[in-house]
């Protein structure tokens, strides 16, 4: 298995695909095998490159707190590793927000850029609803429980259960200690970037669900009134895992956004 030792810790990442770079950037105390429903379909077009941010999945869980700042380096670190000098980049939730970093760190690497259901972070940020906040810092329960507990806030109401289950399955193969998921979890408190973000020049495609309770949909609306030229996206009866919820609306979304800034690789 391929990794990078940065800044203290040992960082998973693989690849699949050929054709222009996109990097694939995971949320909150997940690993990229939970990309399982997006890759397949964006590897057929794409060289896609994913990692394991540091403290969950195959990558090392050194001690936090961790920084966004911190995991887009390692991102970074990883296209170094892969050869690549550009790529477009994706990031969901957590994923989002380590996106934009990257973007606002490395533009000149940063070919388009997809930010999915997340947030500018900082006292501009819209909050979920103290019961979500609760259960995201495991308030009252224990941390299994709380994994458990937020299903009904990230998944749309209209969603099957055997798609929810499918996602459950692999989570559960990759359980994220708590202290991994802690650190990152502070890197998220820790973070803003609404105040940076107009500065952001890459092509950058924004895509929510309309029933996101963990990170509401005001959040999306905000970065892409922030980022010169963003599109939004908004989709219907699709919460936090909208690739879950909508599978195929994402996907057509996604692919018309990348299909348009195709440009030749360097």
């Amino acid at each position: 298995m391929p990794f990078i030792n940065h800044q203290s810790a040992k960082i998973y990442w693989d690849e699949q695909g050929q054709g222009t770079p996109l990097l694939l950037i995971m949320g909150l105390g997940y690993p990229a095998a939970l990309w399982h429903r997006s890759r397949p379909v964006l590897s057929r077009h794409f060289r896609t490159i994913a990692l394991d941010n540091r403290g969950v999945g195959s990558s090392d869980v050194p001690p936090g707190p961790y920084s966004i700042a911190t995991m887009a380096s390692d991102a970074a670190s990883v296209l170094d590793a892969a050869g690549v000098s550009r790529a477009h980049v994706f990031g969901v939730s957590m994923g989002g927000m380590i996106a934009q970093e990257f973007a606002l760190q490395y533009p000149e690497r940063t070919r388009a850029l997809i930010l999915g259901c997340t947030s500018p972070g900082g006292p501009s940020a819209v909050r979920a609803d103290g019961k979500v906040i609760d259960i995201l810092f495991a308030r009252g329960m224990t941390f299994e429980q709380s994994r458990e507990a937020i299903v009904p806030y990230i998944y749309d109401a209209a969603t099957p259960r055997d798609k929810v289950e499918e996602d459950v399955t692999i989570r559960r193969r990759c359980l994220t200690s708590q202290a991994g998921y802690r650190a990152q979890l502070q890197a998220i408190l820790a973070w803003e970037s609404y105040s940076r973000i107009g500065e952001i020049r890459a092509p950058t495609l924004v895509i929510h669900g309309n029933s996101d309770a963990l990170v509401p949909l005001a959040n999306g609306k905000l970065i892409a009134e922030r980022i010169p030229g963003a599109k939004l996206v908004v989709l219907n009866h699709a919460s936090h895992l909208f690739t879950t919820d909508q599978t195929e609306a994402a996907h057509q979304a996604i692919m018309d956004f990348l299909s348009s800034h195709q440009n030749p690789v360097r």
